[in-house]
């Protein structure tokens, strides 16, 4: 145990170091807001492929999704059909006219596309309430990745929670504030590269330790239970349907994802779009068919463990030798910790750029969006530490949030072309609205009423607004 506590620290320490290093590089190719929001628009296939991936995952895929399998059996597998729909969707549609349309007229931001070029009429309410539904969401957001990292922090390091959270958020911190996109870009490429070798070593290893895939299913078909049941944790076919419909709804999120959507916007080549699309697609394969799997095996090989998000450590620390295992812990949990960077850089840009109505750069702005950062990412450390939740419910949370309140709007946009200022301002607005409302009183199998009504009120919205403004 000593051998791996000392692994541990070690390869944190570096890890720590090297993203630091990466913050203070960025940081002298960070001179206005293109720079510190896109990149100055110069992204690679690689790197954007692989930054919008992790960042669009992290704690969720790697103990969440682990978590979730290790806790309901057979029916998470419906959770990787539901993941990669929303890549697909992204890759193949979104991506492309993103690029193209965020180019047009300047934007910035997702926020600031949405509102339309300057002198609309809506744009200042658009950008200011943008602002807020994005600052509500991610301090939920950022604080289950602070959480995530934190808790196992301590696990592994046997340190106490409230400190593992404040270290690992204070490293986080300090590089976002000093090189803004490019530093978050390259660290959560890093992270991709970490979680994808993750998520093919280790789930090979504990599938060989359970007997192989004949023996892994049948430790999973439990007797005594109907296909419906087994398959979807419910009693009756109309509720089964529900649940898969309901976690389907999870990929249809991905394009109001504003820490996703920015990568496209940031890319330096239309043509490395396919590039790009092949590798994410690819990462996401890898992801979660390995968390997956993963959690499936740990039903097996640690069943009696009380918190199912943590079956990703007690598996590495179980099968692999003590030194692997605290290489491969502390850098998955480094990882999971710099996926809270592309939220606060969108949070920072939320403030200082969209409630300023998309004013040009100026070293006051690039100052205040640092201390924004600062301002967040405390928040989201307070909520961890004084209100945790499961990383499962609350990312799905903020997710959905950010889905219903940006995502039809989006769609529409990009498909019909602008839509009416009134109709923009009403889709965004019910989305989140009554995304909150329903998150926080009702419960349906898959949460199927929260991820669907307010997402197809608000795409009816602004399908009519943007029939209104033809």
């Amino acid at each position: 145990m000593l051998n791996t506590m000392s692994v541990l620290i070690a390869t944190l320490v570096i890890y720590q170091v090297l993203l630091l290093s990466i913050g203070w590089w960025a940081s002298r190719r960070t001179s206005d807001n293109e720079d510190f929001y896109l990149g100055g628009r110069k992204l690679g296939a690689a790197v954007a492929a692989l930054s919008a991936s992790a960042s669009s995952s992290s704690a969720w895929s790697l103990l969440g999704v682990s978590g979730a399998a290790y806790a309901w059996g057979l029916p998470a597998i419906w959770l990787i059909p539901s993941t990669l729909l929303g890549f697909f969707i992204n890759w193949y549609w979104v991506a492309p006219r993103m690029w193209q349309r965020s180019r047009d007229n300047d934007a910035l931001t997702l926020t600031e596309f949405l509102a339309g070029p300057r002198g609309d009429p809506a744009r200042k309410i658009i950008m200011r309430l943008g602002a807020a539904v994005i600052l509500f969401s991610f301090t939920f957001y950022i604080a289950a990745q602070f959480q995530a990292a934190g808790h196992t922090f301590a696990v592994a390091l046997n340190i106490e929670p409230t400190a593992a959270i404040v270290i690992g958020a204070t490293i986080v911190l300090a590089y976002v504030m000093l090189g803004g996109f490019w530093a978050a870009s390259i660290t959560d490429s890093l992270q991709g590269i970490l979680m994808a070798s993750s998520a093919v070593i280790l789930p090979v290893i504990a599938l060989v330790a359970v007997g192989g895939p004949g023996d892994l299913l049948a430790s999973l078909n439990v007797e005594g239970l109907s296909a419906i049941t087994l398959w979807t944790r419910q009693e009756s076919l109309a509720a089964g349907l529900g649940f898969v419909t309901g976690l389907a709804g999870i990929g249809l999120g991905y394009p109001g994802q504003p820490h996703v959507v920015n990568r496209f916007m940031a890319m330096e080549d239309h043509n490395a779009i396919p590039k790009a699309r092949l590798i994410a697609i690819t990462w996401a394969v890898l992801i979660y068919t390995g968390m997956v799997i993963l959690g499936w095996c740990g039903r097996t090989l640690v069943s009696t463990l009380g918190d199912g998000e943590q079956v990703l450590f007690a598996l590495a620390t179980l099968l692999l030798p003590s030194i692997l295992a605290g290489i491969m812990v502390s850098a998955i949990l480094s990882a999971i910790m710099s996926t809270a960077d592309s939220q606060l850089l969108v949070a920072a840009s939320s403030v200082s750029h969209d409630m300023r109505n998309g004013q040009s750069a100026t070293r006051k702005s690039l100052k205040q969006a640092r201390w924004v950062v600062l301002f967040i990412g405390m928040a989201a450390i307070a909520l961890a530490v004084f209100s945790p939740e499961a990383i499962f419910s609350r990312v799905l949370f903020a997710w959905q949030a950010l889905a219903a309140a940006f995502g039809p709007l989006l769609i529409i946009t990009l498909w019909r072309g602008p839509v009416h200022p009134t109709w923009r301002i009403a889709a965004m607005t019910s989305g989140f609205v009554i995304t909150v409302f329903l998150s926080w009183t009702t419960e349906t199998p898959g949460d199927i009423a929260e991820r669907y009504i307010p997402m197809l009120i608000a795409l009816g919205l602004a399908w009519y607004g943007s029939a209104k403004n033809k």
